[in-house]
């Protein structure tokens, strides 16, 4: 049976890390033996997932002895015929696979067995990308935009940043490496004003100095939103220089504006041009309802505003026109 003491008298290192290709070296040491007797020593490999192997022994009268592993071939002790108080191991040439637990455990008399464990941490940069997912306003959440850090070890974390009122999902997939691609997608139920808004993925993986930042703009599609400006109720016959204006908020942007009337077609009086409509000179041809119809490629929004054309100028306009008129003759005169 393994001893278990509140403090070991094995001595590891308790993590090492590692990039694929390099090579490293497991210590470990028994400095103080006193009172009991090292009879042998074994490295054991601990997969997280998988059966323990032995994967070096060494025994002072046998030498040192590897059995068939993963690593054969590519670990060796530290020096090659070590002292039974300090039996290192080298890995060479290590591989995402090789990450895991190693022990390194003493046979020892009369106290039974003891050992050390070092955590091998196996690292791989991941490459980062983030991009948004156009979609249509509406009522249910929807993924807007996706974070992807790909072929990392080990797994990245992923958060975002928005003023947007919506929440994220996390999924990872392990490769046959050992690296692992993390997938963040971010959703909410999106609104015309969520277009355009800013949202940042942020990603922070232990081979980074620091969170790298994936900024983007959110593009939410929508009908146009239309409103007809320019009609200031006093519109009266004769009346030059007016027109409406007719304003849409869209996206994509609107690929055709049309005005008519709700009887069909516009006055001989009046000149569409896109989005305006000039009126040349104001007669009773005008007093209808314009009609302003926005389409572009999510849908057909149409507004509406109907004129009162005026006798003659609105009566605050009248009085003042008259006592101008007052005042000139006076002074006439």
């Amino acid at each position: 049976a393994v001893r278990f003491t509140l403090v070991s008298r094995v001595k590891v290192e308790p993590e090492l890390a590692s990039y694929p290709g390099q090579t490293v070296n497991l210590r470990c040491a028994f400095p103080d033996p006193t009172g009991i007797q090292l009879t042998m020593v074994t490295w054991i490999y601990e997969p997280k997932d998988g059966e323990r192997m032995n994967i070096a022994v060494f025994h002072p009268s046998y030498g040192p002895n590897y059995p068939e592993s993963q690593m054969k071939g590519r670990v060796t002790f530290k020096p090659s015929q070590p002292e039974l108080s300090s039996p290192s191991i080298e890995i060479s040439d290590v591989r995402m696979t090789d990450e895991g637990r190693y022990v390194c455990e003493y046979a020892t008399y009369p106290d039974g067995n003891e050992q050390g464990i070092t955590q091998l941490v196996m690292l791989a940069k991941p490459v980062n990308s983030a991009t948004t997912v156009a979609e249509v306003a509406g009522t249910k959440p929807v993924v807007v935009a996706r974070c992807v850090s790909r072929d990392g070890r080990p797994a990245a974390k992923i958060r975002w940043v928005t003023t947007a009122k919506g929440n994220w999902t996390e999924t990872s997939k392990t490769g046959a490496d050992n690296t692992v691609t993390v997938t963040s997608e971010y959703r909410l139920a999106p609104t015309p004003t969520d277009n355009a808004k800013d949202l940042t993925c942020l990603v922070n993986h232990r081979t980074q100095l620091k969170d790298e930042s994936l900024p983007l703009k959110l593009a939410i599609r929508y009908p146009p939103m239309v409103e007809i400006e320019g009609y200031d109720n006093n519109w009266y016959l004769g009346r030059t220089n007016v027109g409406l204006l007719c304003k849409a908020n869209a996206n994509p942007v609107p690929h055709t504006v049309q005005w008519t009337t709700m009887t069909g077609q516009l006055p001989d009086t009046v000149l569409p041009n896109e989005k305006e409509l000039k009126v040349l000179k104001v007669d009773n041809s005008v007093n209808t309802t314009f009609v302003c119809e926005v389409k572009n490629s999510i849908g057909t929004t149409r507004e509406q505003i109907t004129i009162h054309v005026r006798g003659e100028l609105h009566p605050d306009l009248s009085k003042l026109h008259f006592s101008l008129s007052c005042t000139i003759g006076a002074y006439i005169f």
